[in-house]
């Protein structure tokens, strides 16, 4: 098993070889914690890494496919061997098929693999580690989510894309619920928009590093505050969570690109 200083945090991230993801790696490890780069291509995930290193940053990259459950139980066991724990979890990987296309005439097919990548995913993920979180006393999820999981933005429009982000949502609530003993958190972020191979570059304003800082920014307030309004993001917030067990509640969805949270009544 690998040595590690007592403070130094390890931390998976999923789909970490671009866009969002991989700002979410290059942030969280010059923050100082130990990350580990998931990606469904060996090769794409360790020319990402390899880029990384050239600014100084270092980070392991994993194979990891989401929709597999063997590639998570080989992830696992690599983590257990090699680190002996995770304490940042970032369900980041997903996929998104169905770009304007409704629900009534779209191939049923498509809402299988959306749902396979954006909920069963993070819930295999989540059963694969947050119970040793809850036992350790320490952890941290993080589920990179959508406004159109919102109960309120749910439509035609990306209906099965929709419908994978209100479950993963509703998944959030549900494992923070059961993670409350000790301190773990849960909970999702909304980086809204971002200029990303899957989010089209062309229709968006917001670079990939802005959508992880986002990201890093789910900072739902503090303890005991029920779905709090939420300033604008601070990029190291992620980190602030992390490092200060009694900040931040759990279960909640937040719209980090704007200044409220998904759960708006």
């Amino acid at each position: 098993m690998t040595s590690f200083p007592n403070q130094e945090k390890i931390a998976l991230v999923t789909g970490g070889n671009r866009g969002i993801g991989f700002e979410v790696c290059r942030q969280l490890a010059k923050a100082g914690l130990h990350v580990i780069m998931g990606s469904r291509d060996r090769e794409k995930g360790r020319s990402a890494a390899e880029r990384l290193a050239k600014d100084g940053i270092n980070v392991h990259s994993l194979p990891l496919d989401v929709t597999d459950p063997k590639s998570i139980q080989s992830v696992k066991s690599v983590i257990e061997s090699d680190y002996g724990r995770l304490d940042v979890l970032v369900n980041n990987a997903g996929v998104y098929l169905d770009e304007a296309a409704g629900i009534l005439h779209m191939d049923e097919q498509i809402f299988r693999d959306t749902l396979e990548a954006n909920f069963y995913g993070p819930l295999r993920l989540c059963r694969a580690f947050v119970p040793k979180m809850i036992e350790r006393g320490y952890g941290r999820v993080v589920n990179v989510s959508s406004g159109l999981g919102a109960m309120d933005g749910l439509s035609e429009r990306s209906a099965a894309y929709g419908l994978s982000k209100l479950a993963l949502n509703g998944l959030t609530r549900v494992v923070a619920d059961e993670s409350r003993r000790g301190d773990v958190k849960v909970n999702s972020a909304c980086p809204g928009w971002v200029r990303t191979e899957m989010g089209g570059g062309f229709r968006s304003s917001k670079s990939g590093e802005r959508g992880g800082n986002d990201c890093l920014a789910c900072n739902p307030g503090q303890e005991g505050s029920d779905r709090r309004v939420l300033p604008r993001p601070k990029i190291h917030s992620l980190v602030i969570r992390i490092s200060r067990p009694k900040t931040g509640d759990m279960g909640d969805a937040l719209q980090t690109h704007r200044d409220y949270s998904f759960w708006r009544t």
